[in-house]
């Protein structure tokens, strides 16, 4: 399994959007709102990879995984992180997830952020496991109750000896 930047020679967008939705499919009737990856298209994927910092995961010829990377003022904010389902639970996401933390190194930014569905308990669990807190819970516009928690993981500060 090897781990690339997304860059102008990238031209399998449809396959990119239909791993995000194969990943992200076992939320759909679990979350509400549905899922922001429903509204996507190869287009706003294509758009996307401009605009911010992206990159896939591919196994043989086959797209595995992706995530992509938005500076923010403070942090580097973590969207899209997906994993197919075949490939969940043999380090994808974490290697993936060290990728960001390199990113916002090499950016000079101390954090990652992150957002993840109130409902989605399991994946609070696994991005605790990876270093992230809980740092507010929030509601999508027109909810009056929390639908998606924020999370952070503030990253160590290595010391460079000269």
């Amino acid at each position: 399994m090897t781990i690339f930047p997304l860059d102008h020679n990238f031209t399998r967008w449809d396959e990119l959007l239909a791993l995000i939705l194969t990943a992200f499919a076992s939320m759909n009737g679990r979350i509400d709102p549905p899922s922001s990856a429903l509204t996507l298209t190869a287009e706003s994927l294509a758009e996307k990879a401009r605009a911010e910092i992206g990159h896939i995961a591919i196994d043989g010829e086959k797209l595995t995984g992706c995530l992509f990377l938005r500076p923010e003022a403070d942090c580097l904010y973590v969207g899209k992180l997906a994993v197919l389902p075949s490939a969940q639970g043999k380090g994808l996401g974490r290697r993936l997830l060290a990728i960001a933390e390199e990113t916002a190194a090499s950016l000079g930014l101390a954090a990652l952020r992150l957002e993840t569905r109130i409902e989605l308990t399991d994946n609070h669990a696994v991005f605790a496991a990876c270093g992230f807190s809980r740092t507010a819970e929030k509601a999508h516009p027109g909810f009056a109750r929390t639908t998606f928690v924020e999370m952070r993981k503030t990253l160590a500060h290595r010391i460079q000896v000269v």
